[in-house]
């Protein structure tokens, strides 16, 4: 009989949420006393096994199980969370991971060293840089970019991080902490539709999206909206929107999706023709060619529409990077833990960036497996997920970890 217990892990999940957590929801934002709270818990926790405990230099948790090999299968999750987020996000994958260690640990010494990975500030909630301790391991953090960064509140994220010890000059030291990795496993909730929408409890991840980010100003002439007429108007907000309106269809006919997430006017006032009008448009696709295809869509249609309303248009690029395929042989892995588990599987890509991505960019074998969200809903205090699907989600995870240690093993 397996010792395996994913009721347990249910149950460790609502002492996080009760610990850490109030009526608007989980308050775990990285670098403050709460998230440092829910760190000394999951050491509690991992003090009961057989694991050497350390954080690295980029605030990375590690538990580490010696294996009968030197080479290393990796489980990670984040316990961060966003300000009033749910019950659910980042800490499953923590508490799974520590459900599995617990199993590989009671049947004796392992084929292969397991680690369990907890990555500091997923979320880039406070300061608004996602995936802080994953990019320095993978390596792919420039330091130099973070060292402005300020909080709501004017604190420093350099001050903030030094509270733990931590510091830009030296977080890229924790690449070493990937030298030995030979796969990466991560269980998430979907925290979209999909699998809600199918009716499906589990799906492997394929990949991450690619996403092009980027600032669009439309320049035109501001003028008295009374004494102006209709025909004599360079109205930039004109030309914005009907761009706005344009990016959907984009989305939808390339099977990928757009999103214009602001948009500000100037002089901003009732009785003025827009004269400017700034907006952002974040792009997204799991293939390369079909991103680059929007992109370039998208900026025609800009000309378009600017040349329609007698304005001008200027792109600027806030941030890209390239869609992240995960490996075929653990994709394969992933899909038979699940079908053995609950009968059906489904593929399907991560919009949202996570941790894995960041691996998966240092070169490791990479795989997600994710477990429907109801509402389709996360960030937000009522992200569920059916507890019969948690309990599956911990198993099928289970299955995962054995299958990729025999194959670690195997190499």
């Amino acid at each position: 009989m397996s010792v395996l217990q994913p009721q347990r892990t249910i149950e460790e999940l609502k002492e996080l949420r009760a610990l850490t957590g109030n009526e608007d929801g989980a308050q775990r934002v990285a670098f403050t006393p709460t998230w440092d709270k829910a760190r000394d818990w999951l050491r509690g926790k991992l003090a009961e096994l057989p694991v050497e405990i350390e954080v690295d230099e980029a605030g990375n948790l590690w538990a580490t199980l010696r294996g009968e090999s030197e080479k290393e299968l990796l489980i990670g999750g984040h316990i961060d969370s966003v300000p009033n987020g749910g019950w659910l996000d980042g800490c499953l994958n923590v508490m799974a991971g520590v459900e599995i260690l617990r199993r590989i640990a009671a049947e004796g010494k392992p084929p292969v060293t397991v680690r369990l990975v907890d990555w500091a500030d997923e979320e880039g909630a406070r300061f608004g840089r996602s995936l802080f301790g994953s990019s320095a391991a993978s390596g792919t953090m420039n330091p130099d970019e973070l060292r402005h960064l300020v909080d709501k509140d004017g604190v420093k994220l350099t001050d903030a991080i030094a509270k733990y010890g931590l510091s830009l000059d030296t977080v890229k030291q924790a690449t070493h902490q990937l030298k030995k990795a030979a796969a990466y496993l991560e269980l998430h909730i979907e925290q979209g539709p999909v699998l809600l929408d199918m009716g499906l409890p589990l799906g492997v991840v394929l990949g991450t999206f690619g996403v092009e980010r980027h600032a669009i100003r439309f320049v035109g002439q501001s003028a008295h909206s009374g004494s102006t007429p209709m025909n004599r108007r360079r109205d930039a907000l004109g030309a914005a929107a009907k761009l706005a309106l344009e990016i959907r269809e984009i989305g939808k006919r390339n099977g990928g999706v757009c999103t214009v997430g602001r948009v500000e006017t100037k002089p901003g006032i009732v009785t003025a023709v827009v004269g400017q009008c700034d907006m952002t448009l974040d792009q997204r696709h799991l293939d390369a060619e079909a991103l680059a295809r929007m992109y370039r869509e998208a900026q025609e249609a800009s000309y378009r529409f600017a040349e329609e309303e007698k304005v001008e248009v200027s792109w600027s690029k806030i941030w890209d990077i390239h869609p992240i395929l995960f490996h075929p042989n653990l994709v394969e892995m992933c899909d038979e833990a699940i079908r053995e588990t609950c009968g059906t599987s489904h593929r399907l890509p991560s919009g949202p960036l996570h941790d894995a991505a960041e691996v998966a960019r240092a070169g490791v074998p990479t795989i997600m497996m994710f477990v429907q969200s109801l509402h389709g809903i996360s960030h937000n205090k009522i992200e569920d997920t059916l507890e019969e699907h948690l309990v599956l989600s911990v198993e099928a995870f289970d299955r995962l970890a054995s299958k990729a240690m025999a194959w670690v093993a195997s190499q």
